[in-house]
């Protein structure tokens, strides 16, 4: 265990599970139910189960965010976002899946990468852990080469913005992603201070729960 230095930040303390079991086996996610101890009480709670997600805020060469549009069928909403996935395929790096996503949800490439944050979605029912790259240097992907997106993908409708537009109509309650509010406030604060707090695409990630030795 690191020692309290004062600084803030969140500390993994796995606390010891005396029983899990899989309650329902999703098509994308299941659903677990476990008892541990915590501080001599016994709890029991149920996860949802996620493989966990990346994302990318890519910024154009007048510093536009590049958005999509996409049908969201649990909150019967047409969301703007930033293009996303799931890392579900078993052993691929984060950063070749957010290069991944971004080809297949956006048609881009882009040439230079960071690391703009990292943060858990809703940690008190499910383990899902995301994070969110910027990308810089963009290039189209050639027609011939350009993913053939089905579902709701198929009809995902794509759009620049500046960033702080995006920020004032986060501000302003127009939108509503949790992702897209995340990494736009996370970029406009990063901008500020002329993009030095950005940490290398290929840091590691220790909150990520595949990630953790115990």
């Amino acid at each position: 265990m690191p020692a309290d230095d004062g600084a803030l930040r969140d500390e993994i303390v796995p606390s010891p599970v005396t029983d899990s079991e899989v309650v329902f086996d999703g098509a994308i996610w299941d659903v677990r139910r476990e008892t541990f101890d915590l501080e001599g009480e016994r709890l029991v709670r149920e996860i949802i189960d996620h493989p966990g997600a990346v994302a990318v805020l890519a910024l154009d060469e007048q510093d536009r965010v590049v958005l999509i549009r996409q049908y969201r069928h649990p909150i019967s909403s047409r969301e703007w976002e930033i293009p996303a996935g799931l890392l579900d395929i078993a052993g691929e790096d984060p950063l070749v899946a957010a290069q991944r996503e971004l080809a297949e949800e956006a048609d881009l490439v882009a040439e230079h990468w960071a690391l703009l944050v990292d943060y858990f979605s809703s940690p008190g029912g499910m383990n899902e852990a995301l994070r969110i790259y910027l990308a810089r240097g963009l290039t189209p992907v050639p027609e011939d080469e350009r993913h053939e997106r089905e579902g709701e993908e198929a009809h995902i409708v794509r759009r620049t913005a500046a960033l702080d537009e995006v920020v004032e109509a986060v501000l302003a309650g127009h939108l509503h992603n949790s992702t897209l509010l995340v990494a736009a406030l996370a970029a406009q604060r990063m901008r500020e201070g002329d993009w030095t707090a950005l940490r290398p695409a290929g840091s590691p990630w220790p909150g990520h729960p595949a990630n953790r030795s115990s």
